[in-house]
């Protein structure tokens, strides 16, 4: 079965949203780790307000005269991934780009059904984008199969993406990275998705 993976930036109180208030640059080393995680995915989940600030940078991060080739293979991804625009009404058209499609879910029972049956389906991993508030949606329908957080150095005030959710939560610490810029990256899994992966026996690590 197909992940969902929530992999933004964020500070270190958990802000999520407005990331030009506090988003200090994204170094070459920490750049390539996120363009590796990328490499997993093949779809996009994302809020349309998000999207329309994706499709206004990444067609043009295309040219090879602008960033670097990271940020140019990266644009590629974005260009070829396909993209899944989460709407309550669908009554904003969207910015045409490759490969977007707008769904229209009025209510989270319809969104969880919509995100039960697409992890179903053959493919990639999928990748939670935002915005914040959408990102904050789906995990309080606990359908985020792993977590990725690139934590800046930085307390800024805002919303923290966990800041809504039902219940307490436990996750499980499976890798952490320092980056040159002070950013440290990490990565979670869910505590009962992680007892679920655990090996059971000896023979279990060798298969």
């Amino acid at each position: 079965m197909r992940k969902i993976v929530l992999q933004m930036m964020t500070t270190l109180n958990g802000r999520l949203d407005d990331p030009m208030a506090w988003l200090k640059g994204v170094g070459d080393d920490q750049y390539r780790a996120i363009d590796s995680l990328y490499g997993t995915y093949d779809t996009v989940l994302v809020g349309r307000a998000t999207y329309e600030e994706m499709a206004a940078y990444w067609p043009g991060a295309l040219s090879e005269h602008v960033g670097t080739e990271t940020n140019r293979t990266m644009a590629r991804r974005m260009r070829d991934y396909k993209k899944l625009v989460f709407s309550r009404t669908g009554t904003h058209p969207l910015t045409k780009w490759d490969n977007t499609e707008q769904v229209v879910v009025g209510s989270d029972g319809e969104l969880a059904a919509y995100l039960v049956s697409l992890k179903a389906q053959r493919g990639g991993d999928i990748h939670l984008s935002g915005g914040a508030s959408f990102a904050r949606s789906v995990i309080a329908l606990g359908l985020v199969d792993a977590f990725y957080f690139f934590v800046y150095p930085i307390v800024s005030p805002g919303i923290a993406w966990f800041s809504v959710l039902p219940e307490t939560s436990d996750f499980q610490l499976i890798s952490a990275d320092a980056y040159e810029n002070g950013v440290v990256g990490l990565h979670y899994l869910p505590a009962e998705r992680a007892a679920r992966t655990a090996p059971e026996s000896f023979s279990d690590l060798l298969t």
